[in-house]
């Protein structure tokens, strides 16, 4: 039985996620009815950023970063193949 075929990751998703991967492209801007938004940097133009998520305090916009940062990191690392996580005797 043929294993099914994965889906084909073009170069530019791959650039995005290593992009979105690091913190550094990240920000957090306080908007005028006091929440916290976070974007990201374009990957071109490093004058234009995208919102992303919007919270009530500056932690919570920065733990939504941190998971996004986690999020990407972990595909990254999973285009190396499969890594063994257990082995038995």
């Amino acid at each position: 039985m043929a294993q099914p075929q994965q889906p084909q990751i073009t170069e530019e998703a791959i650039n995005m996620w290593k992009h979105l991967s690091q913190k550094k492209h990240w920000r957090i801007v306080q908007l005028s009815n006091g929440y916290f938004q976070t974007e990201h940097r374009d990957l071109q133009d490093k004058e234009k950023w995208y919102d992303v998520t919007r919270r009530e305090t500056m932690e919570a916009a920065e733990a939504a970063i941190d998971g996004s940062v986690d999020h990407y990191a972990k595909k990254v690392d999973f285009l190396k193949g499969p890594k063994v996580v257990k082995t038995f005797k």
